[in-house]
């Protein structure tokens, strides 16, 4: 019986498979980042450089403390390029689809793992799902590099016009916000493409394809166009992304960009409502937004994207939950419900911590951050909001902080983008449920 205790002590869980997976691949990222032929100079990066740079990457985050496409050298593009295409499609992802095509056996195990990487409701037919992930990335990523491709070829030629297409369409879809526009403007972003239609379209599609999560484009592929068919979770999905992009689109057109004619008005309103949620481009210098543009910006950001995508964040389904659960209080109905299906007391409570751990690291992150470098709070509280929510929008500091300040957001990076609860879950050991309940008490809240 006490070696059977051992055993279960001893036995790695599927939370802690995942985040060592992506410890793994930042600490490889790293020592990738600073040999001497990853940088321009031919010198390597520092240490420091080089973890902030592969966790923003493999983090799908885009914060950077050097210009990508001035700084690093083709070989060290290319090795940020690989971590954001895994961060992206996740770590457990990616080793199930090579043992998948590999032809070696998923065991149970495997499965388990990768249902909770990619928060699917059953382990039935991961392996299929694994298999439709891996093929709709190639599918997407590759028709976003077609539609870039002009765009691209008409400044930097052929050879340097694929390689910049591919970049930025693998990166959009992603999320994860790294260019390399800086050869025109170093940390410039999208901005001297603020008013391309052909860019524009394609870099917020694949954004919006990436954000919404692989099990609501499974739906779709199924389902087609008959919206009552889908799961409840997509049609919540898909119910906020719309509205998270029309009522920002709208607020910046007539806020925020009134000085713009009308066509780039509506592409930097529409892509600026778009991309905080964790894309981390940007058409617009963000600094000469108003202070209620900045902070709805961060709004954007904490929310993020679904679970199951590309992106990170609180994620749109718990913010819906959230909301559900405070009408419902309002309206004194006992339980959360969406679409005449009831939300299980459990994924209520879950969506509250979620909200807690969130706001009271990026809080409590931008504090500190404030005080150490004495910079204004909101500035500060716009980067660990881009940390934690795995965005990679900024207001220009990120290269010119400290390294306390930089370890706060690399560990914001980290916890963003593998999820409060998993971290949690896998230092935590499970304790069995004995049946006992502690008397009941009421508490006034309000």
């Amino acid at each position: 019986m006490f070696r059977n205790k051992k055993q279960e002590q001893r036995h790695i869980t599927s939370f802690q498979i995942i985040i060592l997976g992506f410890l793994s691949i930042v600490i490889v990222g790293t020592i990738l980042l600073m040999l001497p032929f990853a940088t321009r100079e031919g010198k390597g990066a520092s240490f420091i450089d080089a973890l902030f740079t592969a966790t923003s990457a493999v983090c799908v985050t885009g914060l950077v403390v050097h210009d990508t496409a001035t700084y690093w050298s083709v070989f060290g593009q290319g090795v940020i390029l690989l971590l954001i295409q895994i961060g992206g499609m996740g770590i457990v992802t990616v080793a199930v689809a090579m043992a998948s095509i590999s032809g070696r056996k998923i065991g149970l195990m495997q499965r388990s793992t990768m249902q909770e990487a990619i928060s699917a409701h059953h382990i039935g037919g991961i392996v299929r799902l694994t298999k439709f992930i891996l093929k709709t990335t190639v599918i997407i990523e590759f028709v976003g590099a077609v539609f870039l491709m002009p765009v691209f070829y008409k400044e930097f030629g052929p050879v340097k016009g694929m390689w910049y297409s591919l970049f930025h369409s693998i990166s959009a879809f992603c999320n994860a916000g790294f260019d390399l526009i800086g050869v025109k403007e170093q940390f410039s972003s999208l901005t001297s493409y603020s008013s391309g239609t052909m860019l524009n379209i394609t870099v917020i599609a694949l954004i919006v394809i990436g954000g919404i999560g692989f099990l609501t484009w499974e739906d779709i592929k199924n389902n087609k166009w008959h919206f009552k068919k889908y799961r409840m979770q997509s049609k919540v999905i898909l119910s906020v992304s719309v509205i998270l992009i029309i009522f920002p689109a709208i607020y910046f057109f007539f806020g925020e960009f009134n000085n713009l004619p009308l066509k780039d008005r509506i592409w930097c309103s529409l892509f600026q409502a778009v991309t905080p949620r964790t894309a981390g481009f940007n058409t617009a210098d963000l600094t000469v937004l108003s202070q209620t543009g900045q902070m709805l910006i961060i709004m954007l950001m904490l929310i993020g994207g679904s679970p199951g995508s590309t992106a990170g964040g609180m994620k749109t389904t718990t913010i819906a939950v959230l909301f559900s659960t405070a009408c419902s209080v309002f309206r004194k109905e006992e339980y959360t419900h969406f679409f005449n299906r009831r939300i299980p007391e459990g994924t209520v409570k879950n969506a509250a911590t979620i909200f807690l751990m969130y706001i009271v690291l990026f809080v409590g992150g931008g504090m500190v951050i404030s005080r150490v470098e004495n910079l204004p709070i909101l500035v500060s509280l716009f980067e660990t909001a881009s940390a934690i929510g795995t965005v990679g929008l900024t207001l220009g500091i990120t290269p010119s902080l400290g390294l306390v300040s930089h370890l706060i957001l690399i560990c914001l990076m980290f916890f963003g983008r593998v999820g409060g609860l998993t971290l949690i879950f896998a230092t935590m050991n499970s304790r069995a449920k004995n049946g006992a309940k502690y008397p009941q008490e009421k508490i006034t809240v309000g």
